[in-house]
């Protein structure tokens, strides 16, 4: 250590060029550094999504869950495996050990799910992911006098996308309204009069409301998967669908014997924002994002729609950026109110010239740390 401090006196250039270095590529580090309102935590969770059209819970539980699950046991550096089935789909989370490298994982879940035999035919590829830590950044509501909850979804949709174009902003999650459905209301004299039966409609609406899959085309370079989609999505759709055409080629459709409509579930999932109904637009940060800057272009964007919109408004519920400034501020005043108070107890009992050069060094340390903190994912958070 002495030859180093007698190295550095002898040599001040040196030190002139540490320090300056120390200034430059400190404040990109500081710059550069991602802000989150709590510090990073790598995900340990692997995720795998089953799709099986037209199948059962237990279809799906039986035909591809327990096989997937099987093929986990006793595989190095999983902690637990848990699973949902449910009709058409499922789902099972693989929770990683602590300490193993999730991305070496992610290889070994995948090669795991490979090694299994047979799925059932109709699947759909298995997806197989990580799972990344999201962190709420802002949270707003749209609403509007007297606008129905079907317009305002469709407000909200536009909002999503417009948003997903923006840079920095990729997870949106929009709540406050049910479950869409269409509603089939039958007329019984125009069922008596096409001469149709209750179990045949029916019977032609749940044929007209599958996905089936038509098997797989291999090449040397890809895999295809055939899918044929013939459910409707909305009313219009669905009310011209044909139920019954007899020799004559007279055709009957949905909407000569019932009233087809969109709607709502009439399960109660209303929101509301200063008497008015509305919904509610929640945006988060993955591990890359910089929370501060996604929450500013978010509120751009919010002052930008406020000002071309009359009838429609967005306000702001909840903006976590603004406790991590307000934190950092702090923390900035704090840093310059200690340099100041050590430059001046120092300047009592040493030479003026000395106790700058000490208090100096405190801010250069920082920079230090800045340069650094990027390469270990540090980030200015609230603790």
């Amino acid at each position: 250590m002495r030859k180093l401090i007698a190295y550095f006196i002898k040599h001040s250039v040196a030190v002139n060029v540490i320090v300056i270095a120390f200034l430059i590529f400190g404040g990109v580090g500081a710059y550069k550094l991602n802000s989150s309102f709590f510090p990073l935590v790598d995900s340990k969770n692997i995720s795998i999504n089953v799709t099986y059209p037209g199948a059962s819970p237990q279809e799906v539980e039986e035909g591809i869950i327990l096989k997937i699950e099987d093929n986990l046991k006793g595989l190095n550096g999983v902690d637990r495996v848990t699973s949902t089935s449910r009709e058409n789909s499922g789902n099972i989370n693989v929770e990683i050990e602590k300490g193993k490298n999730i991305d070496f994982m992610l290889l070994e879940v995948k090669n795991a799910v490979d090694r299994v035999p047979t799925f059932p035919v109709g699947m759909e590829p298995l997806i197989v992911s990580k799972l990344e830590a999201l962190r709420p950044t802002i949270t707003f509501s749209i609403s509007g006098n007297n606008i129905p909850l079907a317009t305002l979804k469709q407000i909200g949709r536009q909002v999503e996308n417009d948003l997903r174009g923006i840079d920095g902003i990729s997870q949106i999650q929009i709540t406050g309204y049910p479950e869409e459905e269409i509603e089939i209301a039958i007329n019984e004299t125009n069922l008596l009069a096409y001469n149709l039966s209750f179990a045949e409609v029916s019977q032609a609406v749940n044929e007209s409301s599958l996905i089936t899959t038509g098997g797989t085309i291999k090449t040397s370079t890809e895999e295809y998967l055939i899918r044929a989609n013939s459910r409707s999505y909305y009313a219009d759709e669905l009310s011209n669908l044909i139920v019954k055409s007899d020799p004559s080629g007279r055709i009957i459709r949905l909407k000569d014997i019932a009233k087809v409509q969109d709607k709502f579930s009439e399960t109660p999932n209303a929101n509301y924002f200063n008497g008015n109904l509305s919904i509610n637009v929640t945006i988060t940060s993955t591990n890359t994002e910089d929370l501060i800057t996604s929450a500013d272009k978010a509120k751009e964007y919010i002052i930008d729609f406020n000002q071309k919109y009359d009838n429609v408004e967005i306000n702001i519920i909840r903006d976590l950026s603004i406790t991590l400034v307000e934190r950092t501020n702090l923390l900035t005043e704090n840093a310059i109110i200690g340099m100041i108070l050590v430059l001046m107890f120092l300047s009592l009992f040493l030479n003026t010239r000395l106790a700058f050069w000490v208090a100096f060094g405190l801010p250069i340390a920082f920079l230090g740390m800045f340069m650094l903190a990027g390469y270990f994912n540090v980030t200015i958070n609230v603790l």
